[in-house]
């Protein structure tokens, strides 16, 4: 009949009461048949799913409440996995056993139960032949002693799943059997409840009560939409077994343990498995919304609603970078600390007392009268080409252009996974990797442990949720040669009792793309030299640290989002070794990172920003190389060098947040942008090993320029220091001021107080309201070979009021203003410092890291519930 005979609506009522071999019929008529029956998914398709008792919800046990992409398709996999057991793929002229290639076509149907042929299981098994189904009616089988299989048999209940219970050990010995629609317990005198040495078992939607399964090499196994209460899976040396859509509960020790290297003897199923895990990769069906979910625009994959904008803009308003009320207290923190620096006000020659203004903005000095502007355009010693000028290019003047926007977007947004394989060839070889256990679209809740993987067993688990746990995944590898045991992709790992992941004993793997969070310790915990590669992972939340690296742990740490931690995002101490590029680590109420207890490590081009401590806070022995980050919009200050704590600091870009250095040991602070801080851009208040502050740029912070305390000895060489609030070097220490531009900044250019030992040469300085050099009190040491500009209050340009007879002035160029008709001063011969050739940022030596370099324009940034104080939740830094 054609279709066209009746409305869609009245056949498609009409067939759906036709059974499974009807519809098939029907959509082989012609192609309008055949869409006529796709179009049944959602109604007679559906029903047929869920009717069968081999079946569950597609999306069970994580996602019931989703509707699958196609009921039909759910139910012909469902109709398609109780064929393949019985799928035998060995050559023929290779088997010695000819019963193994029987089908259907001999196959009885054995009725075990009250009533029927049969009384007991063990009986039904005597009389089964090869690919038997054996029906077991309503009703508990007990059996007194161990059952063997011997042939391959189908077992299957009768009725709901809880209908049918096994009390029952099994010993598998023959190539293949499916079991289904039963409920397993323990019978009396052992707790293992199957175990197989050799065959292949499947089980579909099985209930297991109290009991072990073991599954030993060449075996294999395949588990589909079972619940495991109380129950566990163990592994050994498995070649591949399959765990999907599985629940596991109330476990006392871990659900799944899977040890020993992978078997390379393989039997049939092998083949079979390996197919079915690729056909269902859950890279290759990964929601594009997930991949979009990790760019600048949507940073944490966090909601959008309610949000609300502000710019900061740097060279403009300092004020705009907090709310009304955070301003203040930066501003009268800055007062008292001004106040600290200062000392007591001392009067120049003209015995004037001296006042420091603080409502400068970033970029231009502020006047106070209309003829400033032309006084201060006559004085002025232009800067802006230095160095690292491209680190704080368009910064101070107007908004970048919207194609330069866009272009830095795209390069500081953070890479999907798909992006970090294509440019990673080892960890794609991971991700497609395939040995040992794969556990897919599983839920592991409420027990004690997850997955355990040791003694070199591999494991892969995609897609999986574990939740309320003591820990999700451990993984312990007792050897000497690093292996990578584990390759976890798109699971959900939350609220462990204690951390998520733990890795150790050279164990490795791949974990990416993992949504980790909520945590009562770690997210990921990383030591005894582990070295995993974790990339494109959510780690938020957690009550302690997102990523802690101690005890010799290495490992790759790139691309992910560690957010909202109540301390450090990335916690390294104890010799941990990691490299962390290319990650955003912000809004933690800790620092961004913490190196500490002899922590290493290289952390190159991240973005830190939002921390309420430090962004990076490195102390007690911890020596990282610090290179090419931004450090940004911080609650402390930006980079943090404490007690003992060492380090190359290299090529960052720190807005908004400060660097400051109390230690003991050698430190190198090496071409960093240093900008717009709400402090002194550099402060050093203790430093009994020399720290070298060398070729940076600091200008336009709050305060000083860099601050150098009584105990501390510092090399200030080639550095660019201007328009800083206040003065632009403060020393009450020892040490060497080389080389340096000082330039525009509102107090002294350098000032010189209390017992400070300097030697102070071959500098270029000026500011256009004070004095150029000022020294103070007992100062002394060696002032010579300086260029000093005078500024516009015509005042000596160079002030010395200690009595030390050691301090030598000698030899220094004063340049005084004496016309408008005078040519006006440059910074020439050589120009502007910073000298850097070529960009540090962008020359990373971790490998394939992220080029978050070109901030040639604009960062721009998304901010959500972040900020103190009902403040801004986006931030824009021009």
């Amino acid at each position: 009949m054609e279709i066209s005979g009746l409305p869609v609506e009245l056949w498609r009522l009409i067939l759906s009461y036709l059974r499974l071999p009807d519809l098939g019929r029907c959509s082989l008529v012609c192609r309008a048949w055949y869409e006529l029956i796709l179009s049944l998914d959602n109604t007679r398709w559906r029903q047929l799913c869920l009717g069968c008792i081999e079946c569950r919800h597609p999306n069970w046990p994580n996602q019931p409440h989703v509707e699958p992409q196609s009921w039909r398709e759910a139910f012909k996999q469902h109709y398609v996995a109780s064929k393949t057991w019985t799928k035998n793929t060995q050559d023929f002229e290779s088997s010695h056993c000819f019963y193994l290639f029987r089908r259907k076509k001999d196959r009885r149907v054995l009725h075990v139960g009250q009533g029927c042929e049969f009384d007991t299981l063990r009986a039904g098994l005597a009389s089964a032949d090869v690919y038997d189904r054996i029906v077991l009616l309503p009703g508990v089988y007990e059996e007194q002693s161990e059952i063997i299989l011997k042939v391959p048999v189908e077992i299957m209940g009768q009725g709901k799943l809880g209908d049918v219970a096994l009390l029952v050990s099994i010993d598998q010995h023959c190539p293949t059997t499916r079991l289904c629609n039963v409920v397993f317990m323990p019978a009396w005198f052992t707790p293992v409840v199957y175990k197989t040495t050799s065959g292949h078992v499947q089980f579909d939607n099985c209930n297991f009560e109290n009991g072990q399964l073991q599954i030993h090499a060449p075996g294999t196994c395949q588990v589909k939409f079972c619940t495991f209460n109380q129950s566990s899976i163990h592994f050994h040396s498995v070649a591949l077994g399959v765990l999907e859509n599985c629940e596991f509960t109330g476990s006392e020790n871990a659900s799944v343990t899977i040890e020993g290297i992978p078997s390379s003897e393989r039997n049939w199923a092998c083949k079979h498995l390996t197919t079915l895990a690729k056909s269902h990769c859950v890279l290759q069906a990964s929601d594009p919304a997930l991949c979009n979910a990790s760019k600048w625009g949507g940073w944490g994959g966090l909601p959008t609603r309610n949000l609300r904008t502000c710019e900061i803009v740097v060279g403009g308003d300092q004020n705009n970078l907090l709310p009304d009320s955070k301003t203040q207290l930066v501003l009268e923190k800055a007062g008292e600390k001004e106040a600290e620096v200062n000392g007591k006000l001392y009067i120049a020659k003209e015995g004037e007392a001296m006042t420091l203004e603080t409502d400068s903005s970033d970029g231009e000095l502020s006047t106070s009268s209309e003829n400033e502007e032309d006084d201060r355009s006559m004085y002025k010693l232009s800067y802006r080409a230095h160095g690292l000028s491209h680190m704080l290019a368009h910064m101070i003047h107007s908004r970048p252009q919207t194609d330069g926007l866009t272009a830095l977007q795209r390069d500081l947004e953070l890479k999907t996974l798909q992006q970090e394989l294509q440019r990673d060839k080892e960890a794609q070889s991971l991700a497609s990797s395939l040995q040992g256990c794969l556990i897919r679209k599983c839920l592991f809740r409420d027990g004690k442990g997850g997955v355990f993987v040791c003694s070199q067993g591999r494991a892969k688990l995609e897609g999986s949720v574990f939740r309320e746990l003591t820990y999700a995944v451990r993984c312990i590898q007792n050897s000497k040669v690093l292996y990578r045991l584990i390759i976890m992709l798109k699971n959900d790992i939350h609220h462990c009792r204690a951390s998520g992941i733990f890795l150790r004993l050279a164990a490795g793997g791949l974990i990416a793309d993992n949504n980790i969070h909520s945590n009562c310790e770690a997210g990921v915990d990383i030591r005894k030299g582990a070295n995993p590669l974790i990339l494109c992972n959510k780690i938020h939340s957690g009550l302690r640290s997102g990523i802690v690296v101690l005890g010799n742990g290495k490992g790759i740490i790139r691309s992910n989002q560690i957010y909202r931690n109540k301390e450090a995002g990335i916690y390294i101490l104890y010799n941990g070794n990691p490299i962390v590029s290319g990650n955003h680590i912000f809004q933690g109420l800790a620092a961004g990172i913490a190196v500490n207890e002899n922590g290493r490590g290289q952390i190159i081009e991240n973005v830190i920003r939002e921390n309420q401590w430090g962004g990076a806070d490195i102390r007690r022995g911890g020596d990282p190389v610090l290179r090419s980050n931004l450090i940004c919009c911080g609650y402390s200050d930006g980079v943090v060098v404490g007690e003992r704590g060492k380090g190359l600091i290299e090529g960052n870009t720190i807005y908004a947040a400060g660097l400051y250095v109390k230690s003991s040991e050698a430190l190198n602070i090496i071409a960093n942008a240093i900008h717009a801080n709400h402090d002194s851009g550099v402060a050093v208040l203790q430093s009994s090993q020399l720290t070298r502050i060398a070729n940076n740029s600091i200008s336009c912070n709050s305060l000083g320029g860099v601050l150098i305390e009584s105990e501390a000895r510092v090399e200030l060489r080639g550095n660019g220091i201007y328009d800083n609030s206040s003065h632009g070097i403060t020393s009450k220490g020892d040490g060497v001021v080389i080389e340096n531009d000082i330039i525009g900044n509102r107090g002294c250019g350098l000032r010189l107080l209390q017992t400070a030992d300097m030697k102070v040469t071959k500098n270029r300085i000026q500011s256009f309201w004070d004095y150029g050099i000022v020294m103070l009190d007992q100062t002394k040491g060696l002032v010579q070979e300086n260029l000093i500009f005078q500024g516009r209050t015509k005042k000596t340009i160079l002030q010395q009021v200690s009595n030390a007879e050691d301090c030598i002035v000698q030899n220094n160029k004063l340049l005084t203003f004496k016309s408008k008709s005078d040519v006006a001063w440059t910074l020439e011969n050589p120009p502007a410092r910073p000298h850097i050739e070529g960009s540090t940022r962008g020359n990373s030596s971790a490998t394939n890291s992220h080029k978050v370099t070109t901030m040639s324009t604009r960062i721009a940034a998304q901010m959500d519930g972040g900020c103190h104080n009902n403040g801004s939740i986006f931030c824009t830094i021009l």
